[in-house]
């Protein structure tokens, strides 16, 4: 009997542990007025798409089959990029979601992230498989940084304090996230709902809705704001989506509103199995379907390979583009696969 009682008072301790980091490392909660998108408490998407939650975030993570990563030993590195670019757009895939974009004579990083892991904790979460494109010490001083959401794998706290401390970039984020980062010292962030956008250097910048959910423990689900970008310069306008599941309708109000879109960043990774993920991640066709809902010339894939964090392998997501571009009748070089590391011009 006392081996029993050991037991349930080790799983009931464990449990207690775990609710207490889960509360411990949630976010503040947005304080606003109530609009379309926004409840009083927390946020929500166009049409009303949820994440799964509670019983299907168990019944998937009981009934999951992930295949097996192989991890990138050999750490192979892109040349160190130009200091700066005005001669039309320059844009380096990094990993993941991460990316510089160089127009105008300014550098812009997208969602940076160069840590080990996209977790909360060094030694457990989603580890990376493949390394940064480009070393970061091998960066130009960057002026802007964009911020889509506050996940572990788009806002990693630990790059983002070097890009502040280093560069002393002007950070724009979605509502809610200017709180969280001024909690961690990081002051001076820009916060936009969707619809609005600001002014930086030569550049505007425009926060799109994204068809996502928000959260970094327990008690902070959707309690701040996600959000895509559509940069506008003089070469062109770049669109940067974040991480998104597929919404007809509000993609073709953000072709009609902000497009053409000269260039445009879009996720094809994360997306198995459909039933789970959908709401909240693009699979590869749908993402070429949003190449053209926005208008797009050029598109370039994000937000695989790098860490794996649904059920689809490693190669599934460039795979599965190839076939669909064929599909729905779209040009190998319309919708592109960099290296990390690769550097395009769109002039």
């Amino acid at each position: 009997m006392i081996w029993i009682l050991v037991v349930l008072v080790t799983i009931f301790l464990a449990v207690v542990a775990m609710l207490t980091v889960g509360i411990l490392i949630s976010g503040p909660r947005y304080k606003g007025p109530v609009s379309d998108h926004f409840e009083g408490s927390r946020f929500v998407n166009p049409g009303g798409a949820k994440a799964k939650g509670g019983l299907e975030v168990f019944k998937w993570m009981f009934t999951r089959k992930p295949p097996k990563w192989k991890d990138d030993v050999v750490e192979s590195y892109g040349t160190r990029p130009l200091t700066h670019f005005h001669d039309g757009i320059r844009i380096t895939f990094i990993n993941h979601s991460t990316f510089l974009i160089q127009v105008d004579d300014v550098n812009i990083l997208t969602d940076p992230v160069w840590s080990k892991r996209v977790s909360p904790f060094r030694w457990i979460g989603p580890k990376r498989k493949k390394h940064p494109g480009i070393r970061f010490e091998d960066l130009p001083r960057i002026h802007v940084v964009l911020l889509t959401h506050n996940h572990y794998d788009h806002l990693d706290m630990e790059t983002l304090r070097t890009v502040f401390v280093s560069s002393h970039p002007q950070i724009v984020v979605p509502l809610g996230v200017r709180r969280f980062l001024e909690d961690n010292y990081i002051s001076g962030a820009i916060e936009l709902d969707w619809g609005q956008s600001t002014e930086v250097k030569s550049l505007n910048v425009a926060c799109v809705p994204a068809q996502h959910f928000s959260g970094r423990g327990l008690l902070d689900r959707d309690a701040s704001l996600w959000c895509g970008y559509v940069i506008k310069s003089r070469a062109g306008n770049i669109y940067f989506s974040g991480d998104t599941g597929y919404n007809a309708e509000m993609f073709k109000k953000i072709g009609e509103s902000h497009g053409p879109m000269k260039v445009s960043m879009l996720p094809i990774g994360a997306y198995k199995p459909a039933w789970f993920m959908a709401p909240i991640h693009v699979s590869p066709e749908e993402s070429v379907l949003i190449h053209k809902d926005v208008k797009s010339a050029t598109s370039i894939a994000m937000h695989f390979g790098t860490f794996p964090l649904a059920d689809d392998g490693r190669e599934d997501p460039v795979e599965d583009l190839q076939a669909a571009k064929a599909r729905l009748g779209i040009e190998q070089d319309e919708f592109i696969v960099l290296h990390e590391g690769e550097a395009r011009v769109f002039e």
